[in-house]
């Protein structure tokens, strides 16, 4: 969320990129700030995964777009996978010929001790997945769990290798910082400092044809105006960050060259509510507020007309990415702005007016305090839009900023009324639908180290349809709990998308071609996902 962040800065970086590039580097950017020297791989927070260069070292078994999820995998380092027994035991084939920058060969006993890791180190297993017993024989590893993994295969497939011979040796692999990550990738770590990463490609032993980049370097901006600035001047090539005002101060200062590409997934946006508090935990008050909300601002002004997409289809599942699993009932509907429609639902239940203001049905003003971090831009015009939106039906908000950390505890512990946030992605909607409301990850206001279910929302029939459709047995059943969970989601409203999750990014042809865009979606364009070595894979010298 970082990338969100508006925060006024002198610019960084140089111009000598925006020249001819005779060395073939390609330049990253993030506005991360400095970052520690940190290359443990399975540490979300480590510099080697936040900057991305994570997946220029390491690589996975299968290769996933999650922008259009529902295409096969293509083959990595597994050239086959066969689930079986309902998705209770899957076996895994693995690549002959590829080996470790370090010289070693990697085999079925590197991807099985992988495995075992994530297995027996619970810091490690961020997706919480149930690894249980785990084999390798020959060039065949097999993995066994109690219950189906139908909704886990995409997390489990696109795991990434490390090596037995160096692993085996970490004392403590959650905290040690790795200060040499050798993996199969195609490059290897040349050098680090807080602000600037370097990868290098590897002479020699990439198991596939090496790519067109020699160098990546990853430069860590002070923050997003830094960034910019470095897109513009050349000194980046590739990044992902909000620009408030994209046409004007990016891709118009050359538009042969600078483009962008910012494509909708299987997650989303939107306004959280503490269903636990009155009057939060009606649900015709929230349905009120759903039909308020002009999404069509939120985009325009707050996401800048391009960062996070608009969101509208009444189940709340971003479209197209989501189309096949919407009920053939829902196909087709979006939420539409109507005031009427909302002040009718709320007298209908309950509530009165008092000239321009609402009150509960038991006469006490409805008011809500909506919180954002204070360096969230584009979440703090999307909630200005909202106060003005929930104005018309007489609720009075206010929008109030706050210091970052208080603001990520406050949503750990349910200690707000209202505040945008966002959900995971997911293969399918499920993964998005149970971030809203699996009571399974349900923890009451105050209690903190939660996962998910951020509202405090409890229905059992909502819990019941997603632990059905993790373990159908087959696709009609988990068709219908995806109705039962859409059917709620309408129906009880929540929490209220308002946009689609973006796996996107900036980037340059001056330098390199062979970007994925809307014509040609092979990846999303987000430096920092598995797809990123992908990409590069892809890249070539432009002309």
């Amino acid at each position: 969320m970082t990338a969100l962040s508006g925060l006024t800065a002198c610019s960084g970086g140089s111009s000598n990129a925006a020249q001819s590039n005779p060395d073939s580097v390609l330049n990253v950017g993030k506005p991360d700030g400095p970052q520690a020297e940190n290359n443990n791989p399975f540490l979300e927070t480590s510099a080697l995964s936040n900057m991305g260069y994570r997946w220029m070292i390491y690589e996975p078994l299968v290769m996933f777009n999650r922008v259009k999820p529902q295409d096969p995998g293509k083959p990595w380092l597994a050239t086959k996978w066969d689930w079986s027994d309902n998705y209770k035991k899957l076996a895994l084939t693995v690549r002959d010929g590829v080996k470790f920058s370090d010289g070693q060969p990697m085999t079925a006993e590197d991807v099985a001790y992988t495995f075992q890791l994530l297995r027996d180190n619970k810091a490690l297993n961020v997706d919480a997945v149930p690894y249980k017993d785990i084999t390798a024989a020959g060039n065949q590893v097999t993995l066994a769990f109690d219950g189906s993994q139908f909704v886990n295969q995409v997390k489990i497939l696109q795991t990434l290798v490390v090596p037995k011979h160096v692993w085996q040796g970490v004392k403590d692999p959650a905290l040690d910082l790795v200060k040499n990550p050798i993996g199969t990738g195609p490059y290897t770590l040349k050098s680090a400092t807080p602000q600037t990463m370097i990868v290098t490609r590897r002479d020699n032993g990439y198991w596939q044809e090496a790519p067109k980049v020699k160098e990546i370097r990853y430069t860590s901006y002070t923050d997003n105006n830094a960034q910019v600035n470095a897109l513009v001047n050349g000194a980046a090539e590739w990044s992902f960050v909000f620009i408030p005002n994209y046409k004007a101060v990016y891709t118009n200062k050359d538009p042969q060259h600078y483009k962008l590409w910012f494509p909708a997934q299987l997650a989303v946006h939107g306004l959280w509510f503490n269903t636990e508090k009155a009057p939060w935990n009606d649900p015709k008050l929230r349905q009120a507020i759903n039909k308020v909300i002009n999404r069509e601002d939120i985009f325009n002004q707050g996401e800048a007309g391009y960062f996070y997409p608009k969101n509208d289809q009444v189940t709340g599942i971003p479209t197209p990415a989501g189309d096949p699993f919407i009920a053939p009932q829902y196909k087709g509907q979006s939420v539409q702005a109507d005031v009427p429609g909302a002040k009718a639902l709320l007298t209908g239940a309950g509530y009165k007016f008092t000239g321009d203001k609402l009150a509960d049905p038991g006469g006490k003003p409805v008011t809500i305090k909506l919180t954002v971090p204070s360096g969230w831009s584009d979440y703090i015009t999307d909630l200005e839009i909202i106060k003005d939106n929930l104005a018309q039906i007489g609720i009075t908000a206010t929008v109030d900023k706050m210091n970052q950390d208080a603001w990520m505890k406050s949503v750990d512990t349910g200690d707000f009324e209202g505040l945008m946030h966002w959900t995971n992605d997911g293969q399918t909607p499920y993964d998005l639908y149970r971030d809203v409301m699996d009571g399974n990850r349900y923890k009451p206001t105050g209690q903190g180290g939660i996962n998910g279910n951020y509202g405090r929302y409890k229905n059992d029939e909502a819990t019941k349809a997603l632990e059905t459709y993790a373990n159908a047995e087959d696709d009609a059943a988990r068709t219908a709990a995806m109705a039962t969970l859409q059917k709620i989601m309408i129906e009880q409203q929540p929490m209220i998308p308002t946009s689609a999750a973006n796996s996107g990014g900036e980037y340059s042809t001056k330098n390199w071609v062979g970007w994925p865009d809307e014509a040609n979606p092979y990846a999303p364009a987000q430096p920092t996902l598995r797809n990123a070595l992908d990409i590069v894979m892809h890249l070539k010298p432009a002309a």
